[in-house]
């Protein structure tokens, strides 16, 4: 009766350990969230990194496709200021005349975006360690296409972020990260100011870009477990 008892405490001890390395296998094609933090534009209003900084938000949907990539959606948003007042360079009142009279231009705004970013992690990320050796932190490099809409010149343009991050897993299904982005755009008219110079230019130079530096919080959603059903 003994030497049974401790058969079925055995089973069971081993049942139990099997469940949990099943859980620690499980695979979420999903995580969803949001993000809070700073961000900037580089334009003719504010030609400084940093300058002119102000609240900046996201949410965000990444779909994991493996733990080295994943695919990232995401909705941002950023507050545009600045003013040419005060500003090393010169910009003239009137760009079609000589003179020494400075523009004075303030603009205030919000930038609003949309994009499909992909990511790829420089080591492989999970909760639990294993045969796969997954990381419970990860830095990864980021690009992708978005499109942008600027308030303060009521303009819409393509946007091209590229970018890096951290993430690091504190649970198993709960992500913290922390997310930097470049915004490169081809148009001139997010801040309201177009070719204050009085000369365009083609493609990114001379143009309005900006930056998103937001601390996320996501959680996963979605579970898929690679020893059940195998594709």
């Amino acid at each position: 009766m003994k030497n049974r008892r401790l058969i079925y405490i055995f089973i069971l001890t081993l049942s139990v350990f099997g469940k949990a390395g099943a859980q620690d296998d499980v695979f979420y094609r999903l995580e969803l969230g949001a993000g809070i933090g700073a961000g900037f534009s580089l334009c003719d209003v504010n030609t400084k990194f940093y300058g002119n900084t102000n609240l900046a938000a996201a949410l965000v949907a990444r779909f994991p496709l493996n733990p080295r990539m994943a695919l990232k959606a995401m909705v941002g948003y950023n507050r545009l200021s600045g003013s040419t007042v005060g500003m090393d360079d010169f910009y003239p009142a009137d760009p079609n005349k000589s003179g020494t009279e400075r523009l004075k231009y303030e603009a205030k705004g919000h930038i609003i975006d949309a994009c499909a970013i992909y990511e790829l992690h420089l080591l492989p990320y999970g909760w639990a360690k294993g045969y796969q050796n997954y990381k419970r932190v990860t830095p990864y490099i980021q690009f992708g296409l978005g499109l942008t809409y600027g308030t303060a010149g009521k303009a819409v343009t393509a946007n091209f972020p590229i970018g890096v991050g951290v993430k690091w897993k504190i649970r198993d299904r709960l992500n913290l990260g922390l997310d930097w982005t470049f915004h490169f755009t081809p148009s001139d008219k997010l801040d309201g100011l177009q070719a204050p110079h009085g000369i365009k230019t083609s493609e990114f130079r001379n143009k309005d870009h900006y930056n998103l530096t937001v601390l996320t919080l996501t959680y996963d959603l979605s579970p898929k477990c690679p020893t059940c059903n195998k594709n």
